[in-house]
């Protein structure tokens, strides 16, 4: 009996691994997005983490003759990567991201986390600053 109650408890270990290992660590998606970063800040009261918005601007009006603007909430892990954000607020930029099933604390409030930027442009003048 006290070994079939063990394998039991093993088995339900495992099951729990694997549904916390895919909810939390399987890349689900990855893609790139580009617009205005918003915001960019390190916040939290246990785990301090980058969190970041990134308007895009689209043309799909919810009401007659408007024009769309969309947010892209997400999360840094690197401080290089949040490094760079801190240095392009207001410019442009296109981001590479992870999309991940669940967040974790310590690596953020969102699902999609950044991993890196693809590319800055002023506004102003319309091209790319070094990064």
């Amino acid at each position: 009996m006290k070994r079939f109650i063990l394998v039991i408890v093993a088995v339900l270990l495992l099951i729990f691994g694997v549904f916390f290992a895919i909810r939390y660590y399987f890349v689900f998606g990855r893609g790139t997005k580009a617009g205005e970063l918003n915001f960019f800040v390190q916040k939290g009261y246990v785990w301090k983490t980058y969190e970041g918005r990134l308007i895009q601007t689209g043309f799909k009006p919810q009401n007659l003759g408007g024009v769309q603007s969309n947010e892209f909430q997400f999360s840094v892990t690197s401080e290089k990567v949040a490094a760079q954000l801190m240095a392009a607020s207001g410019k442009l930029l296109e981001l590479h991201y992870k999309e991940y099933l669940g967040a974790l604390p310590w690596r953020g409030y969102s699902n999609f986390i950044v991993d890196s930027v693809l590319s800055v442009t002023d506004p102003a003048t319309g091209k790319k600053v070094p990064f």
